[in-house]
């Protein structure tokens, strides 16, 4: 096997908390390359990781490259209807502008072959991100979230409005079309 090739090893249970901690590390050097080191909580929140690593189709995988670890990726496979979300994915920020990520995509894609529809979403401020995904691997942006679209299952006052952390509230939603 060609070891210079990009592959998804499962994580195990005695990984999780490393890899729940490089993530976040990743995450949040990238929201302090953005705004500055003003924020003091990991980057997905513990709660957010816990739900995806959680959800039913979770599949956490390591992105290696050459024997090492170069990132991570964590998807939601619904095997019934084939629409699959792109929960988390990182790389290294050390190893950036390598072509790792496009890499990784495409790996996990070929994993994959199955699917239908790929979802994914970023915050709006991460122009990285939104290149990548749609210069890149092929997605559009199919929905702009923010305080006057929420998530559906969103509840917010207009007293609430105001105190939005657009930042962290305002995001797209992604998707890509692999089979009608």
């Amino acid at each position: 096997m060609n070891e210079k090739c990009v592959r998804l090893i499962p994580v195990g249970l005695e990984d999780l908390s490393a890899f729940k901690t490089k993530l976040q590390q990743t995450f949040t050097d990238a929201l302090v390359e953005q705004f500055g080191p003003s924020h003091s909580e990991p980057i997905p929140s513990d709660e957010d990781i816990s739900g995806s690593f959680n959800a039913k189709g979770a599949v956490i995988n390591h992105i290696v490259y050459g024997g090492e670890k170069v990132g991570g990726v964590v998807l939601n496979i619904n095997t019934d209807t084939q629409c699959n979300s792109l929960d988390l994915f990182f790389i290294y920020p050390e190893i950036h502008n390598k072509g790792l990520g496009l890499e990784s995509w495409k790996a996990i894609e070929a994993a994959y072959p199955e699917t239908k529809v790929w979802t994914t979403v970023t915050p709006y401020f991460e122009k990285r991100n939104i290149n990548f995904y749609i210069n890149k691997c092929g997605f559009h942006i199919v929905e702009f979230f923010n305080q006057y679209h929420l998530e559906d299952d969103s509840q917010v006052r207009d007293s609430d409005v105001d105190n939005l952390v657009l930042n962290e509230e305002e995001f797209f939603r992604f998707e890509k079309i692999m089979k009608f």
